[in-house]
Parts: C-alpha cells; structure tokens; sequence
C-alpha cells in the first residue's frame, strides 16, 4: 500500500478544511464588524492577545484576515507590548508612601458628608473604630482630593437634606391636593388637606371640602394642634408651600401649639418630597383608579386607603415592612392558610397568614 499517497491526501483534506474554516471565520467576522453601531473597545489584555498572533502571522497575511483594527495599528499594539516587558517596571522601586486604598478612601469621604461638624480628629478617630489607622494629613489630602472643605466651612453650608435628616422625628408636612367627583351638578372639585409625620410616615386625612377658605382652615389647625391626640403632638415644625389657603390665622394657630410653621420656597416640590409622594401614592393606587360618585364615595375611598397605607402596604423607604403592623403581622408566621384581605371591591389587596 503507498502510505505515502495517502499521507498526502489526508494532509491535503485538512489543509483544505483549515482554509474553508479561516475564510469563513474572516467573512463572519466581518459581516458581524459592518452590524456594529459603534467601534469596538478592547481592553489592553484584548490588543496584546491579537497582538502577539498578528506578530506570529505576519504583516501581508494579517491585512486579509484582520477586521479588529487596521495592520498597523495592530503592530503598534505589539511593539507597545514588547516596550513593556523590557522596561523593567517590574523591578523598579518606587518611591513615596503607597496610594491610600479606595475603600478608606470612600469610607472617610462618606463620613466628612454626613457628618458635617466633624473634624479630621473625629474622622481619624472613626475610622480606628473600624480598623484603619490614618493621619490628619492623610484624611486632609483625601477630602482636599474630593473638593470637601475642612468642618468649619461645612457647618455654614447645612443642606435641605441635612435638616430634614436631624429633625425627622419633629417634622411633619401638609399638602393640599384636589380630586373629580361625579354629583349630580356635574363633574365637582374636592379639595383633600393632609398631614404626615416625616419620619413615621403616618399620614392623617384632616378633611375635604369644595370651598377651603379661612374658616375652615382655622378649625383644621385647631383639630391637629389639640393636646394628646392631635396630630402634631410631639412635633416642632410644619412644612407646607405657599399657597394662600395656608393663611396667617392657620400658622398662627399652629404656632400657638408650639409648632413651628416653614413656608417653602415657591415652585419646590422637591422640598416637600413626603408630601409630593404621598399623593402619588393615594392617586395612583387609588383614587385615579375610582369613579367616585359624591362626596361619600370619597370619604370612603380616602378612609379604606389610609388603613391599607398604615398596616396592608409595605413600604420601601421604610425597609419594605409595614408601618404599623399588628401583633399577628409582626410575627411573621409561615404556617396557616394564605388569604387575601380586599378593601374597595377588591382594588387594595393585602395577603397574610390565617390566625388559628
């Protein structure tokens, strides 16, 4: 048998495959490179990868074949790579203290932000308590870094955000907003005054009426200012903005409950943002959902979302957890039957476990 011949025609049938499958992979390649929007980026790993081949194939061979870059940059990429290994970084000593790690870095940022009275000191002494032994200098170079001044040109810039963080507890907000309701004079206006407890998010819808005017808004701030049970009890400020409906008798009487009133700057929403979300939230989940037909209709619909908002809807802000569970929902039980609780025909659903 002429082993020879046969050699010869096994090694010509993959040679042949060899150049089928290359040709077929330049003109993929290429079809797929004519799709793209945008250039391709290649980190540096990528280029020395394709540069080490190219060098291997060789100049004529790489123009018919490369698609990634044009030859010559694809050559750069190699002789960059060939600069690299001899420059003999690897055993080059630098010198000066090593670059401070991005984590304390973002750790001693993150503190200088939220808290605005602290010094370098305490910012140095902070981060011991976790681990990380620095030097004023060194904290002082990374805020300097990130554009934050030292403590004592941070106190006289305290933020919005700042002030609603330390005062939480004692703020609360109101906010009027109007709904459509089907009588039978036609489609009628109801205006809703609300307030909320900034940091509990307990709301209470004080009332609703066509016609807000001084009188009504006068026995309103009575209502929530009355000692034990009125709303703000326990708070110290009063954020509204400045529509005229929130009149002087109002704040006067709101301020004679020792509650301070802050009307906001005008055409800031983003300063009530309680407020502003909470009516998102009843319009959305609720009311915009609803043809409501009179007055009753209404009060129904705002009374049954206000239990659902307290104790049936978790809430993000606040962990996703409920805000005022009961002692049965705060156990958390896994065992019983599921059961859907509906309120307003079945809009508003809240599941939990049946209670043996």
């Amino acid at each position: 048998m002429d082993w020879a011949r046969i050699l010869a025609y096994i090694t010509g049938t993959v040679d042949q495959e060899l150049l089928l499958r290359n040709e077929y992979l330049v003109t993929e390649n290429r079809i797929l490179k004519a799709q793209l929007k945008t250039p391709l980026r290649l980190t540096d790993a990528e280029r020395m990868a394709l540069a080490e081949i190219a060098h291997r194939l060789g100049r004529k061979a790489l123009e018919d074949v490369a698609n990634t870059a044009k030859p010559d940059t694809i050559m750069g990429w190699y002789r960059r790579l060939i600069a690299r290994k001899f420059d003999g970084s690897k055993s080059r000593r630098y010198l000066g203290r090593p670059r401070i790690d991005a984590e304390i870095e973002q750790l001693v940022v993150r503190m200088a932000k939220e808290n605005t009275d602290w010094g370098y000191d305490r910012i140095v002494g902070a981060m011991a308590n976790i681990g990380y032994k620095l030097s004023d200098q060194t904290v002082g170079n990374i805020l300097q870094r990130h554009g934050i001044p030292p403590a004592p040109e941070r106190k006289r810039t305290t933020t919005w955000a700042d002030f609603i963080r330390a005062h939480m507890v004692v703020l609360a907000g109101t906010d009027f907003f109007t709904v459509e309701v089907l009588t039978l004079r036609g489609l009628v206006n109801y205006y809703v005054l609300f307030f909320i407890h900034l940091d509990s998010r307990k709301v209470e819808v004080s009332s609703i009426t066509q016609h807000p005017n001084e009188r009504w808004m006068k026995q309103i701030a009575r209502n929530v200012t009355m000692d034990e049970w009125g709303f703000l009890e326990g708070c110290r400020y009063l954020i509204h903005d400045r529509d005229t409906k929130y009149c002087q008798s109002f704040r006067d009487i709101i301020e004679s409950g020792d509650v301070k009133t802050l009307p906001l700057p005008a055409r800031s929403l983003n300063l009530n943002a309680f407020s502003e979300r909470w009516v998102k939230s009843v319009k959305d989940d609720c009311l915009s959902k609803l043809i409501l037909f009179g007055e009753t209709s209404l009060r129904r619909a705002l009374h049954d979302y206000q239990i659902h908002y307290h104790a049936e809807r978790n809430h993000q802000g606040k962990g996703n957890v409920l805000l005022f569970p009961t002692v049965a929902q705060a156990k958390n039980r896994v065992d019983g039957s599921v059961r859907c609780k509906e309120r307003l025909g079945g809009l508003l659903k809240y599941y939990h476990r049946e209670v043996a």
